[in-house]
């Protein structure tokens, strides 16, 4: 009987000293991950430096050690999809850009997650995958219905305007239509030498909602048709109204704005309107920034066509070569438990979150009401207008090369190098080659 006792023992020891795939052997007793690294990468973002805040708590908790990266946007893709098209083992969690979700997932590059969630042993029972907003869940499934990512932000584009006494006082309120927009803007431009409006200078983002609001599109019929209609008569009326706006509104060097510069002059109050992502502009009402006594809030406002707030996510993912995968979902499980997103929204100010749990509490609806404008509302509203499906053009593998032609379009209409017909004629011809050049079929 002590033989059989004995031998047991040996085989639970051994047992508890077996590793995760890339994981040295850890002694009896050791933290869970002890002796793995993990290499963690994303764009530069407000969730993505709250949660740098977090990870000593996860490195302690479990053994691991995180190194983080958090390169700006354009140079983050660039270098992750190298890496993922190569099949590189350099990372083992990574942002899954919205626009590249086509790329990425449709090529296999990203590993399906259910098996991950389905596995007790690495999800805890209440992790509640059901909890996500399916709307948005729903970009990271590939072609056969398998999760690829997990969201962590639902990502909206609305109106901010860190002068609101200044809109109030020259009797508007906050634009909700293109020329009640106008309207507003040479109203209140240049009162207290303020610039009226400026947003990032991202135009493959930020101009997108007033493409489509004045009843343009990208491609002629997303997902399946990706024929370029870039210059259309609306497409055009479009591109000259934003350039107009910018030009002469906007603050100087208004062309080199990024969202992390227009974020900065909207909590300093040093510029008076935008229409950007909610994750930026509602950090005007954050405490200690300028504009928290005077900002004001609403939904992007509507061209001739409707409206259109663009709205995107961006989520966590494996990469396909990565060698730590089972870590490597432990640290998503934890980045998107709701016990950590719940911290993040209460200590941070994280409004932009993807569990319906956390938004329908009464306290996110509190906590979101500034100055009496009720950014929860907007939200809601904003993401309720997703199921039109106008934000189809952005998945598909194609648009990388379509977001790099509306930007250069843009900055040489504002800039005054070129007309907008001919800045969109250009693009029109330019996309055609690109796509041409990529093999998509037109």
């Amino acid at each position: 009987m002590g033989g059989k006792l004995r031998r047991r023992a040996v085989i639970t020891g051994a047992a508890g000293m077996l590793a995760l795939p890339g994981k040295a052997p850890a002694a009896v007793g050791a933290k869970p991950l002890s002796g793995v690294t993990l290499n963690v990468s994303c764009w530069n973002a407000p969730y993505p430096q709250f949660l740098k805040k977090y990870i000593p708590e996860f490195e302690q908790e479990t053994g691991a050690r995180v190194v983080y990266t958090t390169p700006a946007f354009p140079i983050y893709n660039q270098r992750m999809d190298i890496s993922l098209a190569t099949h590189s083992d350099a990372y083992d969690v990574i942002n899954v850009t919205f626009i590249y979700i086509g790329r990425w997932v449709g090529a296999g590059w990203m590993t399906p997650l259910d098996p991950f969630i389905a596995n007790p042993k690495l999800t805890p029972a209440d992790w509640n995958p059901k909890d996500f907003l399916p709307g948005i869940e729903a970009a990271f499934r590939d072609s056969k219905g398998e999760l690829c990512a997990v969201p962590w932000i639902a990502d909206i584009m609305m109106s901010g305007a860190s002068r609101y006494d200044l809109i109030h006082a020259a009797g508007l309120t906050m634009p909700d239509t293109f020329d009640e927009m106008h309207k507003m803007l040479a109203a209140v431009s240049h009162k207290d030498g303020l610039p009226g409006f400026v947003v990032e200078n991202h135009y493959g983002w930020t101009f997108l909602g007033y493409l489509q609001g004045f009843g343009a599109n990208v491609f002629r019929a997303p997902p399946h048709d990706l024929m370029p209609v870039l210059d259309t008569p609306e497409a055009v009326r479009a591109a000259e109204y934003f350039a107009t706006i910018m030009r002469d509104y906007g603050p100087r060097g208004a062309l080199s704005y990024t969202y992390d510069q227009v974020t900065a002059a909207l909590k300093a109050a040093k510029v008076i309107y935008s229409t950007e992502n909610e994750a930026f502009v509602t950090q005007m009402a954050q405490k200690g920034a300028a504009a928290a006594p005077t900002c004001g809030f609403s939904l992007f406002p509507k061209g001739p066509a409707g409206r259109f707030p663009q709205i995107a996510t961006h989520g966590w993912g494996i990469p396909a070569g990565s060698r730590k995968k089972d870590a490597a979902w432990q640290f998503i499980a934890w980045a998107m438990s709701k016990k950590l997103l719940l911290r993040m929204f209460r200590e941070q100010g994280w409004s932009s979150v993807t569990r319906r749990s956390i938004i329908d509490l009464p306290e996110f609806h509190a906590k979101l009401n500034y100055n009496g404008f009720d950014v929860a509302k907007i939200y809601l509203e904003t993401l309720n207008l997703a199921d039109k499906g106008y934000m189809a053009y952005r998945t598909v593998p194609a648009y990388p090369q379509i977001d790099r032609q509306i930007n250069i379009a843009l900055q040489s209409v504002i800039s005054g190098e070129k007309k907008a017909a001919q800045a969109m004629k250009d693009a029109q011809h330019n996309s055609l080659e690109a796509l041409r050049r990529a093999g998509v079929k037109l």
